[in-house]
C-alpha cells in the first residue's frame, strides 16, 4: 500500500479528519488520534493489547508490525509498504474503531476485511 493510499483510506472512515501533532502527520474521529505518520516507512495505529499480541502473532511478515510508537500500549509500528493491504486497512478499521466513541461506532456497521 502506497503513502497516498494509506491516507485515502483513513479519510473514508467515518468522521475522520486529518491533523497534526507536535509537527507529525495524523488522523482523528472526532478529536482522538487513530493513526499518526511520524515516518515515511511506517505509521502508527492504536491497538488493544490483545489486538496487537494478535496481529503480531499472525502478520505474515515479523517486519510489517512491531510494538512501539506513542509510548503507549497497542501502540504499533505498522510498515505500510511491506504489510498487505488487507492487514493495513484492517488494522486501520480496529484503531478507528479502539478511538471512535461508542455512539458513532454504533451508527455506522464497519465490515471487517475478510
Amino acid at each position: 500500500m502506497t503513502r497516498e493510499e494509506l491516507v485515502s483510506f483513513a479519510l473514508s472512515l467515518p468522521e475522520a479528519v486529518e491533523s497534526a501533532h507536535h509537527g507529525t502527520r495524523d488522523f482523528r474521529v472526532r478529536s482522538k488520534i487513530f493513526l499518526t505518520m511520524p515516518d515515511q516507512d511506517y505509521c502508527v495505529v492504536r491497538l488493544t493489547s490483545d489486538q496487537q499480541h494478535m496481529t503480531l502473532a499472525v502478520a505474515p511478515d515479523e517486519t510489517a508490525a512491531v510494538p512501539g510508537g506513542w509510548g503507549l500500549r497497542g501502540s504499533t509500528r505498522l510498515f505500510y509498504q511491506l504489510a498487505g493491504e488487507a492487514l493495513v486497512q484492517d488494522l486501520v478499521r480496529k484503531s478507528w474503531q479502539n478511538a471512535a466513541p461508542k455512539t458513532l461506532q454504533r451508527q455506522f456497521v464497519v465490515i471487517p476485511s475478510p
